[in-house]
């Protein structure tokens, strides 16, 4: 049965997957994630008027930071060389929404997915931290792969 879980070996002990006879591919992930802020803290954000500053760029730069650490903070995951880390944000002012999206970009051997997914809840994270000190009941939600490409999986392209 633990021959079906690719993190179990045959004892049922996590292990890392080995990958050393998989192709080298180029390999994308894409992430997305929203946060819902209330009418007042919206305007703060947008009119770049928070107490502790401007909340976009330090979350493009925490969430790229995220990416380049993965295998630091997922026990299983193998450190990637990555090629391109990427947020960008659309800020729906009238939604109360921050739409963030991740990507991230590798030549190896196992896929981004993770990287892509770290990034995004930690530029979220970010924004958490940067507008918790208007609005205590942020919610971070709908997070989840969108895209990804290469390896012998394929392509996967969320609906």
């Amino acid at each position: 049965m633990t021959e079906d879980f690719s993190h179990l070996d045959g004892q049922g002990r996590a292990r890392m997957v080995d990958v050393s006879t998989k192709d080298v591919s180029i390999r994308i992930a894409r992430v997305r994630v929203e946060v819902l802020l209330n009418p007042g803290t919206m305007r703060l954000l947008v009119q770049k008027a928070l107490p502790k500053g401007e909340v976009l760029g330090t979350a493009r730069v925490a969430g790229i930071l995220a990416a380049k650490r993965t295998a630091e903070l997922i026990p299983l995951c193998h450190p990637l060389p990555l090629d391109f880390a990427g947020i960008t944000f659309e800020v729906d002012e009238a939604g109360g929404r921050v739409l963030i999206e991740a990507e991230a970009r590798t030549s190896a051997k196992t896929g981004v997915e993770m990287e892509a997914l770290v990034a995004a809840q930690v530029a979220a994270a970010t924004i958490y931290d940067m507008c918790k000190a208007v609005q205590k009941d942020i919610l971070i939600t709908n997070c989840r792969l969108v895209f990804k490409s290469g390896g012998k999986s394929g392509t996967f392209q969320a609906e």
